[in-house]
């Protein structure tokens, strides 16, 4: 199996892109074939190979196609189909990033998987604001998807440069509004600091930052934080051997009130109790590892 991630090396692509990432399945590698994928506040690029069939499936929602497509972020854990073998190439964006890239020009996408023409996606970008890269040149008159896949396999490193500058032409149209100026500065605040207090530090009133922050993510500020942290105690949890675990001190250390509160809490979210969660270990950090940037 392999699994990488990159953060970006152009300070353009750093602003609206968290990471490049990938993960490959081939057909003896062992794994859940059905992994949980938790509630995502950020938006992700998938590519695929064009025959590669993709399946999610929530309590209330089923998203199923083939190729590559957008994951657009979600409140709620997704079941997905793992049983054969794959490769998915992602480009994880910044919490709000598809706003400024008018994306979402009237409100933000949420609960939705969305199939992409990945070649013409760039094509389009490339032929209104221009690219003299030869790279980027070369890679529009030929499959964009199938070279990036082999480079993932062959190199990362190069796969992600070469992502890189296909990416650019496209993040030059970004502009800011004061909606995201305002929700940019919340973003880094919300892990550790009360919502009732965000409006007062960026001297705003109360309204009007969860109004722009609602329309630059289509998420309010508790929702938002309230996935961050679910983020922090899975990768927690995954650190841990099942016997390691001490539900009180993990309630504790993550800001719920009591044990109990964590156990509605994870039942909500992944649809398992702590113990539960602890034995099965079906989620895609644990199916897929923590990646590290590499």
């Amino acid at each position: 199996m392999i699994n990488w991630k990159y953060p970006p090396k152009s300070s353009l692509v750093a602003q609206h892109v968290e990471c490049y990432w990938c993960i490959e399945k081939k057909p003896h590698d062992d794994g859940h074939p059905f992994p949980k994928l938790t509630p995502d506040p950020t938006a992700h690029l998938i590519i695929a190979p064009a025959e590669q069939g993709y399946l999610y499936q929530s309590d209330s929602a089923s998203f199923e196609g083939q190729g590559s497509h957008w994951l657009f972020p979600h409140c709620q854990t997704f079941e997905i189909d793992h049983t054969d073998a794959f490769i998915i190439l992602g480009v994880k964006f910044h919490t709000g990033a598809l706003y400024s890239l008018d994306m979402t020009p009237h409100q933000a996408v949420l609960e939705q998987v969305v199939k992409l023409d990945v070649t013409a996606f760039f094509d389009s970008a490339h032929q209104e604001h221009g690219d003299n890269c030869n790279q980027v040149l070369d890679l529009e008159r030929q499959d964009i998807s199938r070279t990036l896949l082999q480079l993932a396999q062959t190199s990362p490193e190069n796969c992600c440069d070469t992502l890189e500058a296909v990416l650019q032409p496209w993040l030059h149209q970004a502009s800011s509004d004061k909606h995201s100026l305002l929700t940019r500065k919340a973003l880094p605040l919300l892990p550790n600091t009360l919502i009732s207090k965000l409006g007062t530090l960026l001297h705003c009133s109360q309204r009007t930052l969860e109004r722009s922050f609602t329309r630059v993510t289509g998420l309010t500020l508790k929702q938002c934080q309230s996935m961050n942290r679910l983020d922090l105690l899975l990768e927690s949890l995954y650190l841990r051997g099942e016997t390691d675990i001490d539900w009180a001190e993990v309630a504790q250390e993550f800001g719920f009130s009591d044990q109990p509160h964590l156990i509605r809490y994870l039942k909500n979210t992944i649809g398992k109790t702590p113990g539960e969660y602890a034995k099965v270990r079906d989620l895609t950090i644990d199916i897929y590892g923590g990646v590290e940037y590499s």
